[in-house]
């Protein structure tokens, strides 16, 4: 299924979007706007993807005040976004409240609430910096355990930790996962990775492929191949 991919729009100007967008539309149906591109173009970045009819994952990891959050959720709502994520350790109140204001959303405009647990640029010692000593699986775990109890629809996490995950929550779980770098191909600042394919097999939903696609000297082509991989 390509509705499996999801290319992240890791750049600067609408007018760079808008060529992905002309490369990869329609194979890719989904496409991410970070915190990179939402600075830079604001709201229309989503309205100009979400009206050449793509989905539109906005991946802002917001992380604030409860009352902030809720409120921005239901603001990001109106824009018509298929997902956005939320950062697990904002806590669990900002988790109930963010939740409250997605379930007063009319259904059409409902988006799905996925739970950041770990960055994929983590590894063992970057974790044990910000002063978090247990296992980085353990910590992805119990993360991932407050969204589920909070009534998210999912997480982010990297690969490496799907498998544990889907054996924690079973298929009615949505997991998203970055880190995701073909084979052969360079893994930049991503510390837990895996191929296309191994992601696959794991059990991922959705695969989020920013460099290996957008910085290819054939967008299309490296789409197309990665789109190959996990049918």
């Amino acid at each position: 299924m390509n509705n499996k991919l999801i290319v992240a729009l890791d750049v600067d100007t609408t007018t760079e979007a808008e060529r992905l967008l002309d490369l990869l539309l329609p194979e890719v149906k989904i496409f991410k706007v970070g915190i990179r591109l939402f600075t830079a173009c604001g709201p229309k970045i989503v309205k100009m993807i979400s009206s050449r009819g793509a989905k539109v994952f906005l991946d802002l990891k917001f992380c604030d005040i409860p009352n902030v959050v809720s409120r921005t959720i239901e603001s990001v709502a109106g824009l018509g976004v298929f997902m956005l994520t939320v950062h697990i350790l904002g806590s669990r109140r900002m988790l109930t409240e963010s939740m409250k204001a997605v379930r007063s959303i009319a259904r059409a405009q409902r988006p799905l609430v996925i739970g950041v647990t770990v960055l994929t640029s983590f590894n063992q010692d970057a974790l044990r910096e910000v002063g978090v000593e247990k296992p980085l699986i353990d910590e992805v775990l119990s993360l991932a355990l407050i969204a589920k109890q909070e009534g998210l629809d999912g997480v982010v996490c990297s690969p490496r930790e799907v498998a544990p995950i889907r054996r924690q929550f079973k298929k009615d779980f949505i997991i998203v996962t970055p880190g995701i770098r073909p084979a052969g191909s360079q893994k930049d600042d991503q510390q837990r990775t895996m191929t296309p394919k191994q992601a696959r097999e794991e059990g991922v939903d959705y695969m989020v492929v920013g460099r290996p696609i957008i910085a290819s000297p054939d967008p299309q082509k490296s789409a197309r191949r990665i789109l190959t991989e996990i049918c």
